[in-house]
């Protein structure tokens, strides 16, 4: 742990100092032999402490610093610099950025570094990070395992679709960070599989999500079961009533960041309404997916992503479906498949709308508009990922015109419209869009059964993800392991 860690609920005190062969836990209180560990200090507001402009400012472990550089990243986002000053130092943080600003390493590197050198109780990690859909837990387990690695940390997943008995024998085994979704998790404690009595940290990410999904009874829940007096921190894109009541219960004088206040524009990104007549609109969707370069393209229902991409493919588009009617292991190799180029157009449902990053992802295409302006935020927060540029993309029929006019007002973007029509110029300056082949493709990660999950219970809650002790990554994790970009970030 960082010399300089406070304990997490006494605002005031100095650098902690610890008596030699007494190694202070993840809340600063030592671990062996101090019959007052269970004792929640006294709540004292301090000042923030001042943002950073390296890495190396911070008192991280050396075998952290080294895997940052090994990872290609040498400075930190304005979140990272901002809140992990404080989050190594014990305080509670509440911040507030859009999907790729950085913010799973802003709070996973105080994780791991205040947990470094412990060690868990069989069933009872050390750490939390709750997310409410598979592909972020995945995605957040993904961009920390070099640096839980890096120090010896034991980091496991719990999320829907796999084996549940896999992830019970992991968590009996030992593991000191836990990423979970909130369904399974509830399920592997009740079952005594699991015991959150030890967690002294505790992150929520994608806390708005959570509330949209109908989680926020269990995430209430799971967090009365952790340790008391511990350290939490929430992440979150946009910040509404739910969300707030969530940090004003949980949260204990925390440190508040802000990432984009515009909740999700931001200026490397363009916002695009494209105005077609409903004749017109499958054309143009097939002659986006054309385009050279990978694309993702959303749609509202899991049946609508499956016609979409049968008709892409059909089209000579190389097309995948991804929704939560698909079990985890065919989810897992259709992003695989969207990853290595094999597939160039991800057709999703909201299920990919958090949680997916792709390097060099440069285009979201909105086939089917969204309902609700943090739905297209966080769509739109796939593309323009750690700095990068981007493009987001919305078809509009003229019967949603006025709704969306709207949402981009609730969302605080202005817009350039135009009406467009397959094979035109405007079209294709906008999006790269082609004519297709016409020649019809048969993809192996396109196929695929149902699995009887319904869009939001199949996206959070119950299931296993494959990473079945912390220590080894399954055949869909290793792709892209060496020669990061620096993108990886934002993770």
């Amino acid at each position: 742990m960082p010399r300089n860690a406070r304990t997490p609920r006494d605002r005031s005190s100095g650098p902690a100092v610890h008596s030699e062969g007494r190694r202070p836990s993840a809340s600063g209180r030592p671990t062996h032999g101090d019959s007052s560990a269970s004792r929640t200090p006294a709540r004292i507001t301090a000042p923030a402490l001042p943002p950073v402009t390296d890495f190396s400012e911070l008192d991280l472990p050396p075998a952290i610093l080294a895997e940052l550089g090994n990872q290609g990243i040498t400075a930190p986002f304005p979140i990272q610099a901002a809140t992990l000053p404080n989050t190594l130092s014990g305080r509670d943080v509440l911040g507030r950025g859009r999907t790729g600003s950085g913010k799973t390493l802003a709070f996973g590197l105080a994780l791991l570094a205040r947990n470094a050198g412990r060690r868990a109780e069989p069933r009872r990690p050390l750490a939390l990070v709750l997310v409410p859909t598979r592909e972020l837990a995945q995605q957040v387990t993904d961009a920390l395992t070099p640096y839980a690695d890096a120090v010896r940390l034991r980091l496991t997943t719990v999320v829907g679709g796999m084996s549940l008995s896999r992830q019970a024998n992991a968590l009996k085994r030992g593991v000191e960070v836990l990423v979970a979704t909130p369904g399974r998790l509830a399920d592997l404690i009740e079952r005594g599989d699991c015991d959150l009595g030890r967690v002294e940290i505790t992150v929520l990410d994608e806390a708005d999500q959570m509330a949209d999904m109908g989680f926020l009874p269990q995430v209430t829940r799971l967090l009365g079961q952790v340790a008391p007096g511990g350290q939490r921190m929430l992440f979150s894109a946009t910040l509404d009533r739910d969300v707030d009541r969530l940090v004003r219960r949980f949260l204990q004088d925390p440190i508040t960041h802000s990432v984009d206040p515009s909740a999700g524009a931001v200026t490397t990104m363009e916002h695009h309404l494209l105005h077609v007549t409903e004749a017109a609109k499958l054309d143009a969707t097939a002659h986006i997916g054309a385009r050279d370069g990978r694309v993702i393209m959303f749609v509202g229902m899991k049946h609508a992503a499956d016609r979409l991409a049968r008709k892409l493919l059909a089209n000579g588009v190389r097309a995948a479906a991804l929704h939560g009617g698909r079990t985890q292991s065919q989810r897992n190799r259709t992003l695989e498949a969207f990853r290595s180029g094999d597939v160039t157009v991800l057709v999703a449902t909201n299920v990919a709308a958090r949680g997916i990053h792709v390097d060099d992802l440069d285009l979201v295409v909105n086939v089917d508009p969204p309902t609700d302006h943090k739905d297209y935020l966080h769509r739109g927060g796939r593309t323009a990922r750690a700095g990068a540029s981007g493009t987001v993309v919305t078809l509009v029929l003229p019967n949603q015109r006025r709704e969306m006019d709207r949402l981009m007002t609730a969302a605080g973007i202005s817009p350039t419209t135009t009406r467009v029509q397959p094979g035109d110029s405007e079209l294709a300056r906008i999006t790269g869009a082609r004519t297709p082949s016409g020649v019809p493709i048969t993809l192996q990660a396109a196929a695929g059964s149902r699995a009887p999950s319904s869009e939001g219970r199949g996206s959070g809650g119950r299931g296993s993800s494959g990473r079945s002790g912390g220590r080894r990554r399954p055949r869909h994790e290793t792709a892209g392991r060496t020669g990061r970009s620096p993108a990886a970030a934002a993770r």
